[in-house]
């Protein structure tokens, strides 16, 4: 009977537990139907991807200034580090090419003037190439700025007074005409009458051509006024620059008392395709080199341009006898 009686008991428990578990049932709806409308919140509120900007490094100097690309490294440099570093280039060394005019300003530190200007070239014998010989005038003097291939100037390095003189290799290939010889002999004159040094940067590549022999007169021209400077005792320094060669070797830039020159620079009379098919040997690269030249007595000193303001002072200091150079 006792067992009898506990059966309803059991029964309403499980009756109300089918009864509970609906409404348990029914709590948690209303958790999950939050979750959704949160789930669907946040779909409509996301993020929406839009286009991606490419980050870009900002713009180096050398893609904002003018620069110059190395010829032997061909890295590019600014124009203003360039002449900041004396037309060097700062990663492989390489000595880059500079104007007269940019290189007579930057040895003198004082310019008291310039000699030759009155000079110009004339056509005696109407020699025309592809083109006529002033059209190629008139080109140079477009593309230069100057108006012949040798700029002299006189001024002052440091507390010497110096009469110097450059050529300009963009110019005709700082061919040597009568204009050069004229400007060259009144460098000379003035060294002489003043009884200052001459100095003279060369780069050129010989003689003019279409000044025919009137080119070539300039070799004794000047050959002669370096001789009147050595029969007075002015001193004379030569600074052999990439490149020289021909008539301008042959005369005014192998006569100085001293002789410096840049590192690699280019200096012979003949070319060596010239030179090889002359005495039908193969010859050595480098043997046109201011080192293999120096090697073999030709030059005095290779000189690195930053030392070569230094080193010329010293060397004039020394031949104009001024006292206390190295306190200078």
């Amino acid at each position: 009977m006792s067992q009898l009686a506990d059966k309803p008991s059991i029964m309403a428990n499980n009756m109300t537990d089918t009864i509970t578990k609906p409404n348990s049932s029914n709590d948690s709806a209303p958790s999950l139907e939050q979750s959704r409308n949160t789930a669907g919140q946040s779909w409509f509120n996301r993020s929406i991807p839009g286009i991606k900007q490419q980050l870009t490094a900002p713009l180096t100097a050398v893609e904002t200034e003018p620069s110059t690309k190395c010829s032997s490294c061909h890295s590019m440099i600014t124009n203003t580090a360039l002449i900041f570093n004396g037309y060097v280039c700062p990663h492989c060394d390489h000595h880059l090419p500079m104007s007269a005019r940019e290189r007579l300003n930057w040895l003198l530190d004082t310019v008291d003037g310039e000699l030759g200007q009155e000079f110009t070239a004339k056509d005696p014998l109407r020699f025309v190439d592809s083109k006529p010989y002033p059209a190629r005038m008139s080109e140079a003097q477009e593309k230069t700025g100057e108006s012949e291939a040798l700029i002299v100037m006189y001024g002052k390095l440091r507390n010497l007074d110096v009469v110097t003189c450059a050529f300009d290799f963009r110019f005709m290939g700082g061919s040597m005409g009568s204009v050069v010889g004229d400007r060259f002999v009144q460098a000379a004159e003035k060294a002489l009458e003043d009884n200052v040094p001459l100095v003279c940067f060369a780069a050129s590549g010989g003689a003019r051509m279409q000044e025919g022999l009137l080119s070539l007169m300039q070799m004794a021209r000047t050959a002669a006024a370096i001789e009147r400077l050595r029969i007075a005792g002015v001193p004379y320094i030569v600074v052999l620059t990439n490149p020289v060669y021909g008539g301008v070797t042959a005369s005014l830039a192998m006569l100085g008392d001293i002789h410096l020159a840049e590192p690699k620079a280019m200096i012979g009379f003949a070319g060596k395709r010239v030179i090889e098919q002359t005495v039908r040997e193969t010859l050595e690269e480098p043997f046109q080199r201011a080192e293999f030249l120096l090697e073999h007595g030709v030059v005095d000193e290779v000189v690195h341009r930053h030392q070569l303001i230094d080193t010329i002072y010293r060397l004039l200091a020394k031949l104009c006898r001024v006292p206390n150079v190295d306190a200078q």
